[in-house]
């Protein structure tokens, strides 16, 4: 087959397949970042909500009809979905549906991963797709799914798993799939206790990235199956995969296959960003000279909903005050009066005041930052005020007492935490 109609035939089955997006959860591993907002909805980069990635990823690819599944506190979410993705042409068959749990087909909210798609069968139907991608909504990462779909169809599987090599100490964390040579998933374990080993790798794991694709039709028939089956907790890695393994063809897709990088990025970028730690370093990751994931390559470009604001200002210039930021992102509406800010991501809006210095911080929007501040290795929730003088990141004993500080030394800060320090 000719690049070209390689081309056409990726082209015409990303149009004939539905992207239904998982993006219910809370993600209580970032704690305070979750109280109000659904992971999925959580800034990142400066100007971006880290669902846009996958919803992204699905445009770029060409696939255009997509579900978005919510539950937990999906207000935000709701509202930047319809702000920032309200480009898709209905005239065209493209669109994006919000799935709120509506008890159609039983009862209940969504009780597991699997019970969030069976119970929007009835949708997925009426769509009615030749292949179905199913997507986690809480991961950062570039990927062309045309070529994930296109594996699948090549190994004639009725699912296929896209993957990463993890080490074999962090897979714990991960559904971990045992492979033969024909990459025919042989094994798979939810976050198990000894992870198996990638034969030939004894230190590296093969993990699932929580993206699937099915056939439609087999998917709808294990769905059934499986709402029907009360042993069952209605989760894709804890009871879909494993029974397909045992019954069906399941195969494994190695992200470095289909994920897109430009010329500045050396490794296929992937993660969870769903801890404090986590989540810290993957915004840093982008201070870099040379970023681990790059923002800026229009070849793959990240979409989202962009609020109207003026140029980032930075104001004041004298020996002790000077207005200054250095490897930083610092998005518009910004204002850096006087203070000095270094290896640091400021999102919108936010006002650095003077003789403050911010070092190695994530600072969502609308925050405002008081004179004489010192503040390093934190992530701070939006619209939060920082009082005048408020040192973080020289005590550890004292920043635990006051705010989330993890075992690494970041130090999560929010409003109700500021409101709560003893008046001076």
């Amino acid at each position: 087959m000719s690049q070209k109609d390689k081309s056409r035939f990726v082209s015409l089955m990303t149009k004939n397949a539905y992207a239904m997006i998982l993006a219910g959860g809370r993600g209580s591993r970032l704690y305070q970042l979750t109280d109000w907002r659904a992971k999925p909805a959580v800034p990142f980069g400066g100007k971006f909500r880290i669902i846009d990635f996958v919803l992204s990823n699905c445009v770029n690819s060409g696939i255009r009809r997509i579900g978005v599944a919510t539950q937990y506190k999906s207000h935000s979410l709701l509202q930047h979905i319809q702000r920032g993705w309200s480009f898709l042409n209905g005239k065209f068959g493209e669109f994006i549906d919000v799935l709120p749990a509506q008890q159609w087909m039983q009862e209940s909210w969504y009780t597991g991963t699997a019970d969030a798609v069976f119970q929007n069968l009835d949708i997925l139907r009426d769509t009615d797709p030749e292949y179905v991608l199913i997507l986690a909504g809480d991961h950062v990462y570039k990927m062309d799914y045309g070529k994930l779909m296109a594996f699948h169809v090549e190994k004639n599987a009725d699912m296929t798993v896209a993957c990463i090599e993890v080490p074999i100490g962090e897979a714990k964390a991960f559904g971990v799939m045992g492979v033969n040579a024909e990459t025919r998933v042989v094994s798979f374990t939810e976050k198990p206790a000894n992870p198996p080993s990638i034969p030939g790798k004894p230190e590296l794991a093969l993990a699932s990235m929580g993206i699937y694709v099915f056939n439609t039709k087999f998917l709808c028939e294990q769905l059934i199956r499986d709402a029907d089956d009360p042993t069952s907790t209605h989760d894709f890695g804890k009871d879909i995969i494993p029974w397909i393994v045992k019954h069906g063809k399941a195969v494994a897709h190695r992200f470095a296959k289909s994920c897109v990088r430009s010329n500045l990025e050396r490794e296929p970028y992937w993660r969870d960003v769903g801890t404090v730690d986590a989540y810290w370093e993957a915004n840093l990751d982008l201070c870099d000279t040379l970023p681990s994931l790059d923002l800026y390559s229009q070849e793959w470009p990240i979409w989202t909903y962009s609020e109207v604001s003026p140029p980032a200002k930075f104001v004041h210039d004298d020996n002790t005050r000077r207005g200054s930021a250095v490897s930083s992102l610092v998005s518009g509406g910004c204002i850096v009066s006087g203070g000095h800010v270094r290896r640091s991501l400021l999102f919108t809006g936010v006002h650095v005041h003077s003789y403050t210095k911010v070092e190695e911080a994530v600072i969502m929007p609308y925050v405002d930052i008081g004179q004489y501040a010192r503040l390093s290795k934190v992530v701070i929730d939006r619209g939060v005020r920082i009082p005048n003088g408020l040192v973080v990141g020289d005590d550890p004993v004292l920043d635990a007492k006051r705010f989330r500080r993890t075992d690494s030394g970041i130090c999560l800060i929010t409003q109700p935490m500021i409101d709560a320090l003893p008046a001076k």
